[in-house]
């Protein structure tokens, strides 16, 4: 071994004092502090099942409620008819397609979901071209009912058969109860048709239970669709397909016309306004919360459409409409209500759990 050289020196040994000891021993070693507490206010959140489906109750189903009686008056005033009425709002639809150009995106959405987006908008078209029919042949608030009746029961069915999610049980106490409280509001008004119209008012409730079919299948669709801008994509797509199907459709099947009167332009105006805020929410709550409830949430358009036949069509409202009516309002709050999310708990959990772990360290 060679021997150490002069001027190299072995290294300098640290000398350690009791006190460095003790600042870096574990058990000394002082215990984090919790987190702070934060305000009452602000230590409470919405769950995202909860935020749509406040968005679709007050975005979705209170407006919805007002396009059936305006329907109804746009086609006692000048005689509009439905189809006429539906390619207006696809007209308005047909705006969204400067957004997709100035965002630099395809129209009609990605080539390996584009026929998706067609079959959805293709959905909702038939959808709403049987419910704009429905509201002139049977009362407004009968073909609602239907409607989302139908919608809320083939959603629950293909929920059932394509979800993987799993509903509680007062979910299905909610699903149950709404549903429940349409039948309470239909049934009486069906076994009593009047024997002159018993035809037409067949084919009316017909036309809005496929209706209410064609959107439950049409929000499970938009619900599988994951690009961005879908929700801009479908709504144009849907203006393109209504478009397209009403123009020549209409001058075979119905007569249309010209409205001269404000009255009817402002009715037209507000339904296409109120029909397209409240596709976008309810295709919006999809995404966040089930199929099915969104659905049952939907009939408060129900509600409004009975408060305004009543007060502003001055159509009868029956005691089985009025009990209907409340036993929906009262499934819907049993279902809104369990899916608010306080997170109090978590977080003195988590301040508990972050003492101990201080103090086994």
């Amino acid at each position: 071994m060679a021997p150490m050289a002069s001027d190299q020196r072995p290294p300098h040994k640290t000398a350690w004092t009791v006190a460095d000891l003790l600042r870096f021993s574990p058990a000394c070693s002082p215990a984090p502090l919790p987190p702070p507490r934060r305000p009452a206010w602000n230590r409470y959140r919405l769950s995202e099942s909860m935020k749509g489906l406040l968005v679709a109750l007050l975005g979705s189903g209170v407006p919805a409620g007002f396009v059936a009686p305006f329907t109804r008056i746009a086609n006692e005033t000048s005689g509009i008819p439905s189809l006429e009425i539906l390619l207006f709002r696809c007209t308005l639809h047909l705006l969204f397609a400067c957004y997709l150009r100035y965002k630099k995106a395809p129209c009609f959405g990605p080539s390996e979901a584009s026929w998706r987006c067609l079959l959805h908008a293709v959905l909702n078209v038939i959808s709403i071209g049987c419910a704009y029919t429905s509201f002139m042949v049977v009362p407004s608030g009968n073909a609602a009912t239907v409607r989302k009746g139908s919608s809320t029961i083939c959603s629950i069915l293909l929920a059932l058969c394509l979800e993987n999610t799993r509903l509680t049980g007062y979910d299905w106490f909610g699903l149950v109860g709404s549903t429940l409280g349409l039948v309470i509001m239909v049934v009486p008004d069906v076994l009593n048709l009047d024997k002159s119209t018993q035809l037409y008012d067949t084919i009316g409730y017909a036309l809005a239970c496929l209706g209410g079919t064609a959107l439950a299948m049409g929000l499970v669709i938009f619900r599988a669709l994951d690009f961005p801008l879908k929700l801009m994509t479908v709504a144009f797509m849907f203006g393109v397909v209504g478009s397209l199907l009403c123009f020549p459709v209409m001058f075979l099947i119905q007569e249309p016309v010209l409205p001269l009167d404000a009255l009817t332009w402002t009715n037209v105006v507000a339904i296409s306004f109120l029909a397209l805020v409240s596709f976008l929410c309810a295709s919006y709550a999809v995404t966040k919360a089930h199929p099915a409830l969104v659905c049952a949430v939907l009939q408060s358009e129900v509600v409004v459409t009975l408060a305004v036949q009543y007060y502003v069509l001055r159509e009868a409202v029956t005691p089985f409409d009025i009990m209907g009516a409340g036993v929906i309002l009262g499934s819907i709050a049993i279902i809104t209500a369990q899916n608010i999310s306080c997170d109090a708990a978590e977080e003195e959990g988590d301040g508990d759990a972050m003492q101990l772990k201080g103090g086994s360290t």
